[in-house]
């Protein structure tokens, strides 16, 4: 069977609540109803905003990039869509509009430095997650459109 096909976009109001479930469904776990209320506002001004881009398939939201000039502040995909090149689609046509980009993610998640390495981004310094939501340490990644 083949799959169907995608299209990338930017999100709207409409995909907010699809967004909202791809991003709880790893980070949601234990949060209150109004850390996700306040969430789900967030999300509402971002994408009202334009900072978010969405890959649909049968108009179901599949992943998801949120980005503001060079930092891109989240990139997930639904669990049941990852594997597919969904994330390397959103960070291709982000590295295609940029010069450079950044990141952070956690210095434990090694699938996600991973990916990011293999799309020539490289570990620029480390923190020990004091500015961040879940106060665990963090690499901030960089990549740069010239870099050797």
């Amino acid at each position: 069977m083949s799959r169907p096909p995608e299209r990338s976009c930017r999100a709207r109001l409409w995909h907010l609540g699809a967004i909202a479930r791809i991003l709880w469904h790893d980070t949601g776990m234990g949060k209150s109803a109004r850390a996700r209320l306040s969430e789900l506002a967030l999300l509402a001004r971002l994408v009202r905003a334009g900072k978010v881009r969405v890959v649909t398939a049968r108009r179901r939201a599949r992943g998801f990039i949120i980005r503001d000039g060079a930092r891109i502040h989240a990139l997930y995909t639904h669990p049941r869509a990852r594997r597919q090149g969904i994330g390397a689609r959103l960070l291709g046509e982000a590295q295609a509009g940029a010069s450079r980009l950044e990141l952070w993610t956690g210095q434990d998640n090694r699938t996600a430095r991973a990916f990011y390495a293999r799309h020539g981004f490289y570990p620029a310094r480390l923190s020990n997650g004091a500015g961040n939501d879940d106060g665990l340490p963090d690499v901030q990644m960089i990549w740069e459109r010239n870099a050797p």
